[in-house]
């Protein structure tokens, strides 16, 4: 499956139904008189959050989403039927901007969220709701209220508590497949990771997800390498876990260019509750492991955790210092129900 996190969409709400004119002429009923009926609401634009998808690829091959209008009033003062509203799917994570990006208009943080983004138009009056004691024959009638449309953009922050930081080649990938069943690619070469990639921890009973981003280099807040597009999901996470390869020339400095890109970004990832690890200590001997993770916590100014994912060192006490900064799981919130007829869902 392909990912992606970006996506804009048009959204259209129904319209109104017209009001009927129409005049009743009855046996026995003297006179008679109007009974144009009203009529039908438009349909809403609903989205809602639902667990166990990850991107928005969906989105790209459909763009355009219209709720039905409501149907037109007829005599006998009947009303018309309503427009379906229209429920559009998405991951947990989603926000939808305005087109310009400028503003948050929704955000879907947990499973069964749902929310009316585009209200359908109020059906139009007939003309027995014009009836007065000086107009006793109306012939006006209301041609129904109109639709509301919009193009937004949706944007996916994935959902995670713990998120890898830290330059190309540090051993993230690795780290994430050695805690978690995840398949991420590993490779000698820069930005083998190209997409952001989630696993789950089970340890010491506990669960907690982890999301894995491409490596940032200098720069990339101004668009070097991949650039920090991908920062965005882990704006949520509880805490950040940032791994220093023990192989480079000075890990003070590459701790340095990580942390400066994070707060070149913004959205309070520097303020983040944070470990620094040393990683891909099997290669290195004891005495210069230990020179080095004193080197980096002198940089860091943090306690230093030497771990390696290919040979299993350190992984257990790197784990346990996350879990401290993860709150225990919340009860799930239930959803409310209240069935929504016509469906569209990127599945």
């Amino acid at each position: 499956m392909h990912f992606l996190d970006q996506a804009k969409i048009f959204c259209r709400s129904g319209a109104g139904g017209p009001g009927a004119v129409s005049f009743r002429r009855e046996k026995f009923i003297e006179y008679g008189g109007p009974d144009g009926g009203n009529g039908g609401k438009g349909g809403d634009v609903v989205f809602e959050a639902v667990a166990g998808l990850n991107t928005l690829i969906d989105f790209r091959y459909t763009q355009h989403f219209r709720a039905p209008r409501g149907s037109g009033g007829s005599g006998s003062n009947r009303t018309g039927g309503g427009g379906d509203d229209l429920l559009v799917r998405v991951p947990v994570g989603t926000q939808i901007l305005s087109e310009d990006k400028e503003d948050v208009l929704l955000d879907f943080t947990r499973a069964g969220q749902r929310e009316v983004f585009l209200r359908g138009g109020d059906g139009g009056r007939g003309n027995a709701s014009y009836k007065t004691s000086t107009n006793r024959a109306p012939r006006q009638h209301g041609s129904g209220w109109p639709y509301e449309e919009a193009w937004v953009w949706l944007r996916l922050k994935l959902l995670a508590d713990a998120g890898l930081v830290g330059l190309p080649n540090a051993g993230k990938s690795t780290f994430i497949n050695a805690v978690t069943d995840a398949k991420a690619k590993v490779g000698e070469y820069a930005f083998t990771t190209t997409r952001p990639q989630l696993g789950v921890v089970r340890h010491r009973g506990r669960e907690f997800v982890v999301a894995d981003i491409p490596g940032l280099i200098e720069g990339a807040a101004d668009g070097a390498g991949i650039g920090d597009r991908f920062l965005g999901h882990i704006e949520r996470c509880r805490v950040l876990l940032h791994l220093v390869d023990a192989q480079d020339d000075d890990v003070g400095e590459s701790y340095r260019i990580v942390r400066d890109e994070l707060e070149a970004y913004g959205a309070g990832l520097a303020d983040k509750p944070h470990v620094v690890a040393l990683n891909k200590i099997d290669t290195l001997d004891d005495e210069l492991v230990e020179a080095l993770s004193a080197e980096l916590a002198d940089a860091s100014g943090a306690d230093v955790v030497p771990i390696s994912g290919v040979s299993g060192t350190g992984l257990d006490w790197v784990l346990d210092r996350l879990m401290e900064a993860i709150p225990t799981p919340e009860s799930p919130v239930e959803d409310d129900g209240g069935e929504v007829a016509v469906e569209w869902s990127p599945v």
